[in-house]
């Protein structure tokens, strides 16, 4: 495993970090179990939020009673503040959660447009002025769009960028790495599964590999899955022939218009799911389980048939999908499926 520094912030960590949005969905208890093992096997970066119901709640719990020296970690978490008000009580909030005095890299959450000093909003000044006060040592920005992830990484504001990163990127976002690198900017890779569609371990941490100043955050729930991160500690998987002839065959599977699960979409006018309905045929085949066929999927399925093409979700998808078209295709597979007249293959 590979130490990698994340820009100008000069943090260096080993190149597999702990994304702890799916820990909330775990008992106090079990979270901390595997927080702690996490840390024992040699992770040391952890991401997180405020939008993540007790994720930052169980990270306090498992490092802010001296488990660990504090300087030991790299916290990350993230606020969707829309208002310098709101900024604050955010903040306050994370730090007393996370029982921390600092955040190393505070980001601003899922960012519809790259916040500037002096553009009116305030919302810039206010990471200024907590790193002033000595509340957060380093300035960053998630997106799921790359027109704003570019202008964040040229910007010369943020020290860090979070963007979704997998083997299942196009070029062009591919470029956005390269050109966090040439700007000294730290690249915290998300979604590095792609929300679950992907389910090679082994190719994913090669693909992530292969590059610099990139520091992959996996999302972590059971502790199987941690046991499987932590093996590519001392046995990190390197990109060669097979692993890149899987991964090509996997593009071809997967490239295209499909939903890559970000939710910029909702809420929905009619109360649909669409992050998780739009991909319920890919979830079927790529991570099959009972679950998704149970009565409160088919009844959220069902709620598609409601949809008055109102058109809110297309103007807000990232990716231009053609949203409406792309869950009536699902709910017709879905029911087949139901039906027992279609394998998910």
């Amino acid at each position: 495993m590979k130490n990698v520094t994340l820009g100008r912030t000069g943090i260096c960590v080993p190149q597999n970090g702990f994304g702890a949005l799916p820990i909330q969905r775990d008992s106090l208890e079990e979270s901390v179990k595997i927080l702690r093992k996490a840390y024992d096997g040699g992770m040391r970066f952890f991401d997180t939020a405020r939008a993540y119901s007790d994720s930052e709640e169980k990270l306090g719990a498992a490092f802010g009673d001296g488990y660990v020296k504090r300087e030991d970690i790299i916290i990350a978490t993230k606020t969707g503040a829309k208002t310098p008000e709101e900024f604050w009580q955010h903040l306050e909030t994370s730090l007393a959660k996370l029982k921390t005095d600092y955040i190393d890299i505070y980001q601003f959450h899922l960012m519809g447009q790259c916040w500037k000093p002096g553009d009116g909003s305030g919302m810039y000044e206010c990471m200024q002025q907590a790193k002033e006060q000595g509340k957060i040592r380093h300035i960053g920005g998630t997106a799921h769009k790359l027109g704003v992830a570019i202008e964040l990484a040229e910007s010369g504001l943020y020290e860090t960028v979070q963007y979704p990163m997998s083997y299942l990127a196009t070029e062009k976002e591919i470029d956005l790495i390269h050109l966090c690198n040439k700007n000294n900017v730290g690249f915290i890779c998300m979604k590095g599964l792609a929300g679950g569609l992907i389910t090679n371990s082994k190719a994913a941490m090669a693909f992530a590999s292969q590059f610099d100043g990139l520091v992959p955050i996996w999302g972590i729930q059971r502790e199987s899955e941690l046991d499987e991160w932590l093996s590519y500690m001392d046995n990190t998987p390197v990109m060669d022939d097979e692993i890149r002839a899987f991964i090509e065959s996997e593009r071809a599977d997967l490239m295209g218009d499909f939903c890559r699960g970000c939710g910029y979409c909702m809420p929905c006018s009619v109360g649909i799911q669409i992050n998780q309905c739009n991909r319920m045929i890919l979830m079927l085949r790529r991570a099959p389980s009972d679950s998704w066929l149970n009565d409160y999927w088919q009844a959220e399925m069902n709620k598609i048939d409601d949809c008055i093409h109102c058109g809110a979700c297309l103007s807000k998808c990232p990716y231009e999908l053609d949203i409406p078209n792309l869950l009536k295709k699902n709910l017709e597979d879905y029911r087949e499926v139901l039906a027992g007249n279609r394998k998910v293959k």
